[in-house]
Parts: C-alpha cells; structure tokens; sequence
C-alpha cells in the first residue's frame, strides 16, 4: 500500500468577505481578489486538511495552471454544514476531508456532485473512490496497532479480533468513539464481520481499555511510552510525523514505538481510510476543481504527499517514504471504502451501546 500528503491554503478577499460573514470557528487566510476577467481562473476550496504540504502542492498548481486556489479551513462538520447553510449561494467549488466517513455524510446531504474524467479513473484506484465519483481519495492512511517496544513482543501481536483477549485487559489504548477514525474502523467490521461481530469487537474492547478514551492519536502513543498502556491504535501516519517532529520529546516518544499490521494472515487486512476530495453540488468552477484534484492524485502531488506527510499515495504509480517502507507492505482491506461511510450510523450506535466514550 502506499502514503500521500495533501498541500495549500491561500483565501481570496472575496472569499473571507462573501464566506466567512456568519460562520464562526473556520480559520481562513487571505489573498488578493481575482479580477473579473480571471474569475474562471480559480477553485474555491473547503478544506479540512491543515498540512503545509498542502498549501505549497496548491501553489504548484497555480503555476502550473493559472488557477488561483483560495481556501478556506475548518472542521469537516463545520464546513458541511456551511455547505448545507449556504446552498447553491455557496462559493466553495471543492470539499476536502480527512476521512471518507465526512465525504459520505456530504455525499448523502446532497452537498456534492458526479465528476469524472479519465485521468482520476487512472490515478485512484475503483476502491478509493466513490461508486458515484461523487469523491475521491487522496491520501491512504493504516489504523494500525503501535506497540511498546520494551513490553510488547509483535510474536504476540495478530489481529484486531485478538485485541478483545483477556491478555490484553487494562492494556490497550485507543481515542474517543467520537472520532471519525474509530467510526469507520468499526464500520470496516460490520461489513466485513457483520453486525454482532462488530458489537462483540467493540464491547471487548471497552473491557480491554488501560484508561478511558480521550486525547488524539499521539496522546495515545505518548501514553503508551508513559507506561499507561501497552499498545494502541493509531493511524501510520501520525507515528511518521512524530518521528520527524521538531519537539524532540515527541521524537523520543515514537523512538521507543513499534509498528504492526493486523490481519495480514487473514481473508481481511489491515484497515485503511482517505482523506479525500468531493466537487459541490453548487460549484461555479467545476473543471478547475477537477483539474485540481487531478493535480493532487498525479505522480508529482503523491509524491510529495508521501515524503511529506507520511501518508500512503492512492496513485499505484508512487511509492510510499523511506521510513513507511521500514515498516513494512500490508494488505489492505479489500473492501470498497464508500462502505466506511454506509455503516458509519450503524458503527456510532453500536458504540453507543457498548459503552465506548
């Protein structure tokens, strides 16, 4: 499997006045107002990626291409629901998320729109994209199993499923079930498992807990060094940017850490999800918009989404970083993963019923 990095951030004046007025909790950056006779020479993007990967692939793009991208910033719900609010009055032309569970939920509020061309069908694979090309990924990321390397012996590591042994009581560490990375975790299971194999995974886990639930994936590992666990679940990608941090504390931190990829002896994998992108529904600027998300899924952006970030490409044609290469390939659920954002209800409520806070 391979790793990406997404890239950009730069807002038009128009866009902070006309956009942000009414909204409250998006942090916007600005640029000068394009001309009216280079109107059609932009993409007005919504993003909640906030990489600078990101804002320096979206310069490239503006040179490349003469398209201005202007972006503005904010948490996935947030931005949905600005979409929703704002209608077809809505200046965004392009939604971009961390997770395919946002992309589906936008997806289902009638806020996106069919958009394909034959190059997005050669850059992302049928199972990273929606069956509707209402989305498509941009970067893989592996929720995986990070291990205290002093404690933790990967002999003993397996599956996912092993996770809910007695062995494991009071030893595993893993964020809210509020996150949208556990939501489609879970909702990988119920496809794949079924629903009660599910909610039987779910309720073990919350047996198995070292802690309640609560900080982000690096509170995980950090917790997992700190001695308050032995192992977590985390994203890969998380761990390859901790190890190139410039807190040196962190980088001590994902030193002592090891990585594993369960399910690898098993008919399934190791879960994978998206970051990704979906044209509106409303979107004044739909060739540019799908001119950039061509842009961001070529070799060129993948490339610099993998060395960057630390996130596996959706582009078969670029390989992922040195360090994700030390850690090993995996197999990866072979599921198509617009199933993350079906069962995504499914996989909230049974969290809800087990007791995962």
């Amino acid at each position: 499997m391979k790793k990406r990095s997404v890239a950009a951030i730069l807002v038009s004046g128009l866009i902070v006045s006309a956009v942000l007025t009414g909204c409250t909790g998006s942090k916007t950056t600005a640029n000068p107002q394009p001309s009216a006779s280079s109107q059609n020479q932009v993409v007005n993007v919504f993003s909640e990626r906030h990489y600078e990967t990101d804002k320096q692939l979206f310069e490239v793009f503006t040179k490349e291409t003469g398209i201005k991208v202007n972006v503005i910033e904010g948490k996935a719900d947030e931005l949905i629901e600005r979409l929703a609010t704002e209608g077809k009055d809505t200046q965004a032309d392009l939604f971009i998320t961390a997770d395919v569970g946002r992309l589906h939920r936008a997806k289902e509020k009638g806020l996106l729109q069919s958009a394909s061309s034959d190059m997005l069908v050669k850059n992302v694979p049928e199972n990273l994209r929606d069956k509707d090309n209402q989305w498509y990924g941009l970067t893989v990321r592996a929720r995986v199993l990070v291990y205290d390397k002093d404690k933790v012996n990967p002999a003993q590591l397996s599956t996912y499923e092993d996770l809910i042994e007695p062995k494991w009581k009071g030893k595993i560490l893993v964020r809210s079930s509020s996150n949208i990375y556990n939501q489609s975790l879970l909702a990988s299971f119920i496809a794949i498992n079924g629903e009660e194999q599910a909610k039987a995974w779910a309720k073990g886990i919350v047996a198995n807990m070292a802690r309640e639930p609560k900080g982000s994936d690096r509170d995980q590992a950090k917790a997992v060094v700190a001695g308050e666990g032995d192992l977590a679940i985390m994203n890969t990608y998380y761990l390859g940017q901790m190890l190139n941090s410039a807190d040196p504390e962190e980088v001590k931190v994902a030193q002592k850490l090891g990585v594993f990829f369960p399910n690898q002896n098993t008919a399934n994998g190791t879960h994978i999800n998206v970051s990704g992108a979906g044209v509106t529904k409303a979107s004044k600027n739909k060739e540019n918009a799908i001119k950039l998300v061509e842009f961001l899924t070529s070799v060129k952006a993948q490339n610099d989404y993998a060395k960057a970030n630390f996130e596996y490409p959706v582009n078969k044609d670029v390989e992922p970083s040195d360090l994700i290469k030390s850690w090993g390939e995996f197999k990866p659920q072979n599921i198509n993963l617009t199933l993350l954002g079906e069962y995504n209800k499914k996989a909230v409520e049974i969290f809800d019923q087990v007791g995962w806070k």
